[in-house]
């Protein structure tokens, strides 16, 4: 069984739009369009499973790049969720500091302890603790003018 990616379709294309162009190489087992959450409006890509992997490889072949809508299809195997491709240009990336790729041991040295930062270690939100100002008084705010 293999799950085909097919992107930059047009917001119109319908599933049967997609059935009727991929059945011609074979069985498809199951069509799904992305559809935004908040406008119920196609995104543009959707997912179709194969179950003979040699007539997704002639579809993969036969349709990439193929007009549908005004648009140049974009078809190709689909990853697994999560190992997408590298992030676009004007995103953020979260996990792009010097840590990343190391794993669990966010910001705490090569060794994975809290180091010499003392009671709590790490950064983030729980750097402080309501424990450490129970006693303590309350300072009162400066006004705002």
């Amino acid at each position: 069984m293999k799950s085909l990616f097919v992107g930059n379709m047009s917001f119109q294309t319908t599933e049967g739009d997609l059935r009727t162009l991929f059945e011609p190489f074979g069985q498809i087992t199951r069509v799904h369009m992305a559809m935004d959450r908040e406008t119920g409006r196609a995104r543009g890509f959707a997912f179709i499973e194969m179950p003979n992997d040699e007539e997704a490889a002639k579809a993969m072949a036969g349709l990439d790049g193929k007009e549908l809508g005004g648009r140049n299809l974009k078809v190709n195997e689909a990853r697994p969720k999560g190992e997408g491709g590298p992030p676009r240009s004007g995103q953020r990336s979260f996990n792009s500091g010097p840590s990343a790729g190391r794993g669990p041991n966010t910001g705490r040295g090569p060794s994975g302890g809290s180091g010499s930062r003392g009671k709590g270690g790490g950064g983030g939100r729980d750097r402080f603790s309501n424990e450490d100002y129970r006693e303590s008084v309350r300072q009162p705010r400066e006004p705002r003018w």
